[in-house]
């Protein structure tokens, strides 16, 4: 095949400053990636007509449920049952291509572009014509590129290359088993299947929109109840707490023995395989741990499900939200709270009706951010060289995060103040706090609102099934997008940072 040479003048510079920009700040990256997928989504919403033509949500509202389903938030303003079935299939694109698990894996294929495009460019020429990378051995890789690779860099080019395959392999196994298995439960299970039919969901749409939801740790369901209405399915939430564990605490180990399994069963990528597992530092990919830390972080991730489910069983077994479950049905709602508590923000009980403890150690457990680990085993040399940089650096950011949602619940209580004053047991400062905690940590819940607690009782008021962000004014909500988009982004640490 003949080679063409293209000398870089302009065209080389523009592309240079384009590598530069975005890999220089991953932060506004990113925020521009969800930014341009919220305006979008509210395009495609929008344009599609809702479910009922006696009511059409305002186009704000349409937009904070862009971001919501686009940072897998699930902070809601609208009413789910009012979107029509094509507004879901919008909803659940967004929330795949948003979820941590597709990003990941975006920004892998796009830092090894950027790294194979600036070795071409310091070399001062680009040549059309050639066979791709893959199909190259690592000595016509150099010459056909003038690279100066050495074994070692081909082998970490082509190993993210392949680590991201496995990513995308990961993404679509689990999100189609996921979606043929709730599809076939409701198909065999009368109950589920007709609650279903009662709302006039489309069987198709509710297993993908589910199981996308579920596995992106968004927490959104077609129906306006969330999962209330399906409490007595312990078969289908079952499957969703596996979707949601899989998507967020279990995704680091499962990630390891993917690789694991691939190269052991297919020797042309063990040497890939190999080196991913053992160089997850120089790999610098944020999901990809040892095997240490993976079990860390699942055993941190238990500790905070067993907790949860001993105060539920000790405080909420005979609430009114589960009291109409047997035994079994019980165990089983309570083991789903729990775990989505700090996962997909899904839910089977009435949130405001549960004590306030169990709601402070939701609160608490929703600002935790992902993959949190307690060091069950100690590795004494590495605990000796990175303790103090370590020490320094969490309580930094701990200390960081908690003064930014400080602020944004004071910004909100600012707001909302004419609220306050005339619906103070409604508009709370805990309501407000509890709001941002679920929106900075993309969980989702809700405290929502209750006209039964207003001051003055109004014919007008009808309680709605969205949150209570619903209630407020077109300011606070504008707040709140900021505190999904940060939340989102709060592992680069740029909430107090921005340089």
């Amino acid at each position: 095949m003949p080679k063409f040479q293209v000398s870089l003048s302009y065209s080389s510079s523009k592309l240079t400053s384009l590598c530069h920009i975005l890999s220089v700040n991953p932060f506004w990256t990113r925020i521009l990636y969800f930014v341009f997928l919220s305006l979008l989504g509210f395009w495609g919403l929008n344009v599609l007509e809702p479910r009922t033509d006696s009511f059409k949500p305002r186009k704000f509202d349409l937009f904070f449920t862009s971001v919501s389903a686009t940072t897998v938030s699930s902070m809601s303003t609208v009413e789910m049952e009012i979107l029509s079935n094509p507004q879901l299939i919008i909803m659940t694109i967004l929330m795949f291509i948003g979820g941590e698990v597709f990003t990941s894996m975006a920004g892998l294929f796009l830092s090894n572009f950027i790294s194979e495009k600036n070795n071409v460019i310091d070399d001062g020429e680009i040549e059309l014509g050639n066979p791709k990378p893959e199909n190259l051995n690592p000595e016509q890789l150099a010459q056909n590129k003038g690279e100066t690779f050495n074994n070692g860099e081909h082998l970490l080019y082509h190993s993210i290359m392949f680590l991201g395959f496995v990513i995308l392999g990961y993404l679509l196994i689990v999100n189609i088993l996921g979606s043929a298995t709730v599809f076939l439960y409701i198909s065999f299970v009368s109950s589920a299947r007709s609650t279903l039919k009662s709302k006039g969901l489309n069987l198709f749409t509710f297993s993908i929109f589910t199981t996308i939801s579920s596995f992106t740790n968004c927490g959104f369901i077609p129906t306006n109840e969330n999962m209330v209405v399906f409490n007595k399915n312990s078969g289908l939430l079952l499957v969703i707490i596996a979707l949601a564990l899989l998507g967020n605490p279990l995704f680091p180990m499962c990630l390891r023995f993917s690789i694991w399994v691939m190269g052991k069963c297919v020797s042309k990528v063990g040497d890939y395989c190999d080196y991913l597992l053992k160089n997850t530092r120089e790999i610098g990919f944020h999901h990809l741990f040892t095997t240490r830390r993976s079990c860390c972080v699942v055993g941190t991730a238990l500790v905070f499900v067993v907790v949860q489910a001993v105060l539920f069983f000790a405080m909420e077994w005979n609430s009114a939200s589960l009291k109409e479950l047997n035994p079994f049905e019980r165990t089983i709602g309570v083991l789903f709270q729990s775990v989505n508590t700090s996962q997909a923000g899904e839910t089977i009980v009435n949130l405001p009706a549960m004590s306030t403890v169990i709601l402070v150690v939701i609160t608490i457990t929703m600002y935790f951010p992902p993959y949190t680990s307690i060091p069950f085993v100690k590795d004494e040399k590495k605990e000796q060289q990175n303790q103090e940089n370590r020490e320094g650096k969490t309580a930094k950011e701990l200390l960081s995060q908690l003064a930014s949602i400080c602020v944004f619940v004071f910004l909100i209580c600012i707001t909302e103040r004419k609220n306050m004053k005339e619906d103070p047991f409604n508009f709370t400062p805990f309501n407000f706090l509890f709001e941002v905690v679920s929106a900075y940590g993309n969980v989702g819940y809700s405290l929502g609102y209750s006209c039964k607690l207003r001051l003055k009782d109004e014919a007008n008021c009808v309680d709605k099934s969205y949150g209570f962000v619903g209630r407020w004014s077109d300011a606070g909500k504008t707040v709140l997008i900021v505190v999904m988009m940060l939340g989102r982004l709060k592992r680069y640490n740029m909430v107090w940072k921005f340089s």
